[in-house]
């Protein structure tokens, strides 16, 4: 079921234009979830919050993200229509996202990609992603999947480890001067480039993802600068999202990434969780993402960034002893 309100609530997300519509539709957002939102309801009691003086979005308190390691993080009845989940080790305790309306997810996933790289039909979509092929749960690659139905390029697919088949695609994509974008693992995109090399500058090479154990991690600077000299490209894009957010950001290079309109980056003291910071300074990434509508919009998570006038941020790293993730996060 919707609780009252809600369902209007949906359109208005993602027909955000300006900053006082983002704000007005946080804060109504807000008071849903801290009152439908069990964990969260419970995380504000305990903080000696009340919902109801909060009046301006700086007043909102962040959910640590574990809680969708320990907690059903729902803020409506409904049954979950599936269950996203993160990569992680042997042993260690994996984030779930119950998904109860996953039009909201598909929503949100078109829009972003439109709004930064156009119609996904008139993309040729590459997509070398071993790691998530090979799990369930995963949340890229249910996007992934359905961008590829989108597409109406005929070469648009998956790709495992047949180096030599993207290599000849690659190839002929160039070749007929076709709008391209690869999207990989960073280890994958790394394995691609000891037995291949290309001249392709058209080309948009987004890496996610890190390297799942599959190699040592690197610092951005390095790795970019394999990627494009590999890749004939002059810049790497990023795309940074995770099991517990249903909107991806973008980088189109330097590390630097944009939000969709319904998804915002504010930093918190390391020391003071509780006290945000301004734009260029560092600190713990929190997150508002509007999507989010059907579990917990405001998540405070364990990665390092720092924020950039206009509302770009850069991700600088971890929080030490933080679990290792997928959601690209190169230590710098």
């Amino acid at each position: 079921m919707y609780f009252c309100g809600v369902k209007a609530l949906i359109p208005q997300i993602f027909s955000i234009r300006d900053e006082q519509q983002f704000n007005e539709t946080a804060l109504a957002v807000f008071k849903h979830q801290a009152e439908f939102c069990v964990p969260y309801r419970q995380f504000i009691t305990h903080l000696n919050i009340k919902p109801e003086q909060i009046t301006r979005v700086a007043g909102i308190p962040y959910l640590p993200i574990s809680f969708f390691k320990t907690h059903r993080v729902v803020s409506n009845t409904d049954p979950e229509e599936i269950v996203f989940s993160s990569s992680g080790t042997t042993g260690m305790v994996q984030s779930k996202h119950m998904v109860t309306n996953l039009s909201v997810y598909e929503k949100s996933f078109n829009k972003a990609f439109e709004q930064f790289y156009g119609p996904v039909a008139d993309t040729c979509l590459l997509a070398l992603l071993p790691s998530y092929l090979e799990r369930d749960g995963s949340s890229l690659i249910y996007m992934i999947d359905a961008l590829l139905n989108q597409s109406k390029h005929p070469d648009s697919g998956y790709f495992l480890h047949n180096h030599e088949e993207l290599f000849q695609k690659l190839t002929a994509l160039k070749n007929a001067g076709q709008p391209t974008l690869l999207i990989g693992v960073t280890y994958a995109l790394l394995d691609f480039l000891e037995t291949h090399q290309l001249d392709f500058p058209e080309l948009i090479v987004m890496e996610t993802g890190g390297m799942k154990g599959k190699r040592k991690e690197m610092v951005r600077e390095e790795l970019h600068e394999i990627l494009k000299s590999g890749f004939g490209v002059n810049a790497i894009h990023s795309e940074y999202g995770m099991t517990e957010l249903l909107s991806q950001a973008y980088s189109s290079g330097e590390g630097v990434f944009d939000c969709p309109n319904w998804m915002k980056i504010v930093l918190r003291d390391t020391n003071d969780p509780l006290t945000l910071l301004n734009s260029n300074q560092t600190g713990g990434i929190n997150i508002i993402d509007l999507a989010n509508i059907n579990s917990c919009s405001f998540i405070a998570t364990q990665d390092l960034g720092r924020l950039l006038p206009g509302g770009s941020f850069e991700v600088l790293g971890r929080f030490d002893n933080a679990d290792i993730r997928g959601c690209n996060l190169l230590v710098q």
